[in-house]
């Protein structure tokens, strides 16, 4: 007789509860579904303990499946973007098209072997990266795609602004799959993001930045803290890192593991003196200097593990955010000449985004060069 932690969905219970996740999986028959608490299904304030039929069935891919649900909802329940679906199985219902296309768009995002190379990556970007805009699409409370929707919601965004970037790419995406015509200029009018002058007078100087660690009071996450500082990581690839080029190598490069968002990559201090003075060299002998961050993402998330770094800045109220710190370092990497393919490589982004982002530092940099040069021809 089999016992009650030898069954998989026990297992994965097990799992979500030591990542405080309060979520669970639950077999019906031979369906699957989750349990826990969630947003009232009368409108009313508050969350309450629910289920959500998945339509599942009970087996091994299931179960998988199942479990990338799970992650996704509660991602929508951090995130306030949570709704209950329209069209319920047995609800006798029908989809509706625009309904049909954004699950075939779903389906499509999860079948690109890029994406199945690095499920825990796909499932960040998902919920992070297209459903908040995919979300808004829905809500407008229309049953078919059109161009003239999708440029509703486009103009939704502010112009110049992040998500009005990332709303054009993914609607764009969507678009094409579903031979949407979009509009001739549809990209101009959803670029314009940068980090932008006056955004970067509030990032802390490199001295601000050494100052700042003294007011963290737990050694662990001063690691992270310095990590952040030195190498210019997200949030998360603090604690998918290899760090054992920290013991002994003179460069101190660290790798940034696979299983992160954007994939492997190498990348160099920025400043090389700061591994000395955060104290990152005891890492590359043993991790266990860092905080106990659940990382397995069998139980986690990506986004759940970034969550993690973000709070305790705001718990020990730093006055910038994890982000801010990698800025920094990006901006710090354009002042001291570093090419912008290695850089981006660095951060691991293409260069288009990267000459976005800091469109306006890399143009200083490259007029003060041309500058310089005229200049030194002329006294010469």
């Amino acid at each position: 007789m089999s016992r009650p932690q030898d069954d998989p969905l026990s297992r994965m219970n097990a799992g979500l509860q030591a990542s405080g996740i309060r979520l669970r999986l639950e077999r019906r028959g031979q369906r699957l579904g989750l349990r826990g608490p969630l947003p009232r299904r009368d409108g009313q304030p508050g969350l309450k303990v629910q289920r959500l039929s998945l339509g599942l069935m009970d087996d091994e891919a299931g179960r998988k499946q199942a479990l990338q649900r799970l992650h996704q909802v509660d991602a929508e329940l951090a995130a306030d973007c949570f709704r209950w679906p329209q069209n319920r199985p047995g609800a006798g219902q029908r989809t509706t098209p625009l309904e049909a296309a954004l699950e075939r768009f779903q389906q499509r995002f999860a079948d690109e072997p890029r994406r199945r190379r690095t499920p825990a990556g796909a499932r960040s970007t998902w919920s992070a990266a297209y459903l908040p805009y995919l979300r808004r699409l829905r809500e407008q409370g229309e049953q078919h795609l059109s161009a003239e929707l999708l440029q509703r919601v486009l103009e939704s965004y502010p112009m110049a602004t992040r998500s009005r970037q990332q709303c054009g790419l993914v609607l764009g995406l969507l678009a094409r799959q579903e031979e949407v015509m979009l509009p001739p200029n549809w990209r101009d009018q959803a670029a314009g993001y940068g980090l932008h002058q006056a955004r970067f007078r509030q990032l802390p100087s490199d001295g601000r930045i050494l100052e700042l660690v003294e007011a963290i009071p737990n050694p662990a996450w001063r690691l992270v803290y310095g990590l952040m500082a030195t190498y210019g990581l997200r949030n998360h690839e603090v604690f998918f890192t290899d760090f054992s080029g920290l013991d002994g190598d003179r460069d101190a490069v660290v790798r940034v593991l696979p299983t992160t968002k954007t994939g492997e990559h190498q990348v160099w201090p920025f400043q090389p003196e700061w591994v000395e003075r955060f104290g990152l060299r005891s890492l590359g002998v043993s991790r266990d200097g860092l905080p106990p961050v659940c990382t397995d993402l069998n139980r986690t998330t990506l986004q759940q593990v970034g969550r993690r770094v973000a709070e305790q800045f705001r718990r020990y109220q730093l006055p910038l955010t994890p982000y801010d710190l990698r800025h920094a370092w990006a901006l710090r990497t354009i002042h001291m000449g570093l090419p912008d393919t290695v850089a981006s490589r660095m951060m691991g982004h293409s260069v288009a985004v990267h000459t976005r982002t800091y469109h306006h530092w890399i143009t200083r940099r490259d007029q003060q060069q041309a500058v310089d040069a005229a200049l030194a021809r002329r006294g010469a």
